[in-house]
């Protein structure tokens, strides 16, 4: 289903490029709706602007510009008189510089596109079309994002940042608390119609897998940010998760819970007792004080490599965790699992609309080329077009705090952050928060319809 779904993505982009590219693609892209491609396209859009901020935190990096005659401090031989300050192009500053861009460009999708009921609007067009237009804004952007001077821009684009990131993480709790439900309804409902002892065993497996991720990650936690005299805070944060998670492991298979949802289980209470020992990680590592496992690590660098690198293990975590939520948010379509967790604003509902096609062709001459974008909005839209744009736009600010690792460029560099660390700790307890109540919900309210 991705392989489908990426190809139709891709000739998507192929068809901003010219007609014979267009044609050479289209005749290779299988049937697919204008929604999926469409959240597609803009999330490959994203994620080459994230690479392309990675690409300025690459090691070594600073040192190449040098070499560069037209770099202020250059230490190339062609002198000349026009300098650029290319510092200015790597580090995390150029990372805000370039989130900032792009967050702005979903802003104003958002605007542009509030109150688009069905794609008959004549907006339709500008979501779901114009690609190449929108590359080159979105380049434009950036480059123009690079000539705003330093002064207050990253400590007020900071707060900016933090907020969003927040708003960011909630959304991916609600797609990851949806993911558990469906990946658990579907092993279930597999096992409950083949009564294969193999679905039994994989269920099995999958739950004891992330219970042990979790213990031996809370274990870590222990070992490397507390110590025996002090660290209370981090003894408090790391216990008192512990305790939230088997808490909501014990809900999770109460005789109440399970009348109104059979199919709800310890495997649901796995992958969030998973996830809410990693955002207790992220958390820590931003805590001040020597208990900061993070801190001395960094205190062993040079303020220059701390600069230009970011790559630690919790960020490369972060991102991995925030590309597979945005990929699952624009391939998933909303089901009754999602319903619960208030997810049906996010996903694309499932079958929506009236089904329109698109068709694109080659000119007539080989009859077989020929491929469809259905058109299933033509009735109402299958997902909130301007919901969708403002997430984007939080999904920026949240990749912009991560490869920065939530602190200002601007200020002295070191992982102590008591913002980031409140909202880390804050949002993992909304997680359980959230989880517990899909859970509880069904049971508190029998006479409303979560199905």
């Amino acid at each position: 289903m991705g392989a489908v779904l990426g190809l139709c993505s891709a000739a998507q982009l192929a068809c901003c490029c010219g007609s014979a590219a267009c044609s050479l693609c289209c005749s290779a892209c299988p049937s697919c709706t204008n929604s999926t491609s469409s959240r597609l396209m803009y999330t490959l859009m994203l994620l080459v602007m994230m690479v392309l901020a990675c690409i300025t935190l690459a090691p070594g990096l600073h040192e190449q510009m040098k070499k560069l005659p037209f770099c202020e401090n250059s230490t190339g031989l062609v002198p000349g008189s026009f300098k650029v300050d290319c510092d200015q192009a790597v580090g995390y500053l150029a990372v805000y510089r370039i989130c900032f861009a792009t967050c702005l460009f979903f802003l104003l999708m958002a605007l542009i596109m509030i109150g688009v009921k069905s794609s008959k609007d004549p907006r339709a067009g500008i979501q779901n079309g114009f690609w190449g237009i929108k590359y080159l804004v979105v380049i434009g952007g950036v480059v123009g994002a690079f000539f705003i001077p330093e002064g207050q821009f990253a400590s007020v684009w900071m707060v900016f940042g933090m907020i969003g990131g927040f708003c960011f993480i909630i959304i991916q709790l609600i797609l990851i608390i949806d993911f558990a439900h469906t990946w658990a309804e579907k092993w279930v409902s597999s096992y409950e119609e083949s009564q294969s002892r193999g679905w039994y065993a994989a269920l099995l497996i999958a739950m004891l897998s992330c219970f042990a991720c979790a213990l031996v990650g809370i274990v870590l936690l222990y070992v490397y940010y507390t110590k025996a005299d002090g660290c209370d805070l981090s003894k408090f944060f790391i216990s008192i998760n512990l305790i939230l998670v088997v808490i909501v492991s014990g809900v999770s298979i109460l005789p109440a819970v399970q009348e109104q949802q059979p199919r709800s289980g310890l495997l649901q209470s796995s992958v969030v007792a998973l996830y809410v020992t990693y955002l207790t990680w992220s958390a820590l590592s931003n805590s001040p004080g020597e208990c900061n496992a993070s801190i001395s690590a960094t205190n062993q660098e040079t303020p220059e490599d701390i600069y230009w690198t970011s790559f630690d293990k919790q960020s490369i975590i972060g991102l991995i965790i925030w590309v597979l939520s945005v990929l699952y948010s624009c391939i998933r379509t909303a089901s009754s699992s999602s319903k619960i967790t208030m997810s049906e604003h996010i996903l694309a509902k499932e079958g929506s609309g009236g089904y329109g096609s698109i068709e694109v062709a080659d000119g007539g001459e080989s009859g077989g080329n020929e491929a469809k974008v259905h058109d299933n909005e033509g009735e109402g839209v299958a997902y909130s077009w301007t919901f969708f744009h403002v997430v984007f736009a939080l999904a920026s600010l949240y990749i912009m705090m991560t490869l920065t690792n939530w602190y200002n460029p601007s200020s002295q560099l070191s992982k102590e952050n008591v913002a980031s660390m409140w909202i880390k700790i804050t949002s993992s307890w909304m997680c359980i928060g959230l989880y517990i109540w899909t859970l509880v919900a069904p049971a508190i309210f029998p006479d409303r319809d979560f199905s």
